[in-house]
């Protein structure tokens, strides 16, 4: 609750500032960039859904000691009965569209599905012969996006391979990889209940998304 206090007083200050304010001192020139700074970190976060004229209000009643519709504890449950309600119609809307995605990808030929109904594609194969276990550790580059295309996630952006245990990820990258062998670069179509299910681990990742990942395997047990 502290995070999101912290950044809607940032709301506060950045959206409270006039375009034609004059600056005059250090402090104000400071207090400007504080806010633009705190300002732009709200923009990430802020949820769509809310009334910013609202949410200013409060904040300044707060801010200035005046009364306030709730005390801490029901604003703290009132905000988050909200904010379960529209993770919730955001996220039937996910799990619509990858439930469609999914149902078309599996046509192509290229495709194959498990038993759990998690989706791979073949694109290109290594030397290796060893297949990792679920109790293994793996080296691996792996670029992750949504349906829509959009990038959540990359190792490959960031330029290095990361390690990992096959039983310390989602299930769908646990059952995916067991089916590669060293030096396999697969692509996986992974549904919401192999992933994260109902939650958003990421702004970027909505609540019952069907995630692809593609994934080359390097290593299993490397050496640290």
């Amino acid at each position: 609750m502290k995070k999101i206090v912290l950044s809607l007083c940032a709301g506060l200050i950045c959206f409270g500032l006039s375009a034609q304010i004059t600056l005059k001192t250090a402090q104000d020139s400071a207090s400007v960039a504080y806010g633009i700074l705190l300002g732009n970190s709200l923009k990430r976060q802020f949820p769509p859904e809310l009334n910013i004229d609202l949410v200013l209000k409060s904040l300044g009643d707060v801010m200035k000691d005046a009364p306030v519709s709730f005390d801490q504890q029901a604003a703290s449950e009132v905000f988050n009965k909200f904010k379960m309600e529209m993770q919730a119609k955001a996220g039937a809307v996910s799990r619509m569209e990858g439930e469609k995605f999914l149902a078309e990808n599996k046509k192509r030929k290229e495709v194959m599905t498990t038993a759990s109904g998690l989706q791979y594609e073949v694109l290109s194969r290594g030397q290796g012969t060893e297949m990792p276990k679920a109790s293994d550790r793996v080296k691996v580059h792996y670029h992750g996006t949504n349906v829509d295309g959009s990038v959540f996630d990359s190792s490959v952006e960031r330029g290095e391979p990361i390690t990992f245990g096959l039983s310390q990820v989602i299930a769908g990258w646990t059952e995916g990889l067991q089916l590669m062998h060293v030096g396999d670069k697969f692509r996986f179509y992974i549904p919401a209940g192999l992933a994260y299910g109902d939650s958003s681990p990421s702004p970027k990742i909505k609540p019952s998304s069907t995630l692809i990942f593609e994934v080359e395997l390097f290593e299993i047990n490397p050496k640290e």
